[in-house]
């Protein structure tokens, strides 16, 4: 199951697993959970069960189908690193991103500790991109957690942003998403929390996207800031089947 996605920092999703459960206030009003509802109620075998965690064995190696190089969002859907997920399929999902360098998978937790965990067994390649939900200041040790990994590339996605983020440890950190929170119930987002999260990443050199203010409707607030978009990706260093590119033409 891969689609195209309309999230303005990847170009399609991979979703070997399915559902999650809530584990923080960023969870509240979670867009995957009424996504499954909506496709459990359309009759969709892949949301059989709904929003209950789900594993879809036969998806593993859906990636090395892909001749073309594509951006993916690992688990849009759920969690890679959710506590019901066994350590051998999350190895697995690692194995077939190391078997396919000309994708680039970004992959994001909650389940910082799991992550923590689990990160000196399994093998980071170059094209993967890990990162952690920062929703608020209650959950800023998520990003001690993703800095023990060795990801070429780590990141913070900070949406939806429900409350201030001051001072954050940025060493180590390569990229920060922020925006606000969209659709039924959508919890308001200051101004002064992006202002600040922009001003730390100048201050630290970590690559700024400003995805969206938010709101039920989203697309009346747009994602202008400073009267421009911000869609800063991290610098990473280019792969060797990009130098044989290079080289050979």
């Amino acid at each position: 199951m891969a689609t195209n996605s309309s999230i303005e920092w990847t170009e399609m999703t991979w979703n070997p697993v399915t559902g999650c459960t809530k584990i923080s206030q960023g969870c509240k009003h979670c867009y995957a959970e009424r996504m499954a509802t909506r496709l459990h109620a359309m009759g969709s075998d892949r949301y059989r069960n709904g929003f209950r965690l789900t594993l879809h064995p036969d998806l593993v190696d859906l990636p090395k189908k892909w001749k073309k190089p594509r951006v993916v969002f690992v688990n849009s859907m759920s969690d890679l690193f959710h506590d019901d997920v066994p350590s051998e399929f999350i190895r697995n999902i690692f194995d077939t991103m190391r078997g396919c360098p000309q994708h680039t998978f970004q992959i994001l937790t909650k389940r910082s500790e799991r992550l923590r965990e689990l990160g000196p067994s399994l093998p980071w390649p170059s094209n993967v991109w890990m990162g952690v939900s920062v929703e608020n200041s209650g959950v800023r040790s998520r990003i001690t957690d993703l800095v023990s990994v060795p990801a070429q590339v780590r990141f913070l996605s900070c949406e939806p942003l429900i409350g201030p983020l001051e001072d954050l440890e940025l060493d180590g950190i390569h990229w920060m998403i922020v925006g606000g929170e969209s659709g039924p119930g959508a919890r308001a987002m200051n101004p002064e929390w992006v202002e600040s999260l922009h001003r730390q990443c100048g201050s630290a050199s970590v690559a700024f996207f400003f995805k969206q203010w938010g709101g039920v409707r989203k697309d009346m607030t747009g994602r202008l800031l400073h009267g421009r978009t911000y869609d800063e990706m991290p610098k990473t260093e280019p792969r060797e089947s990009d130098k044989l590119v290079q080289l050979y033409g």
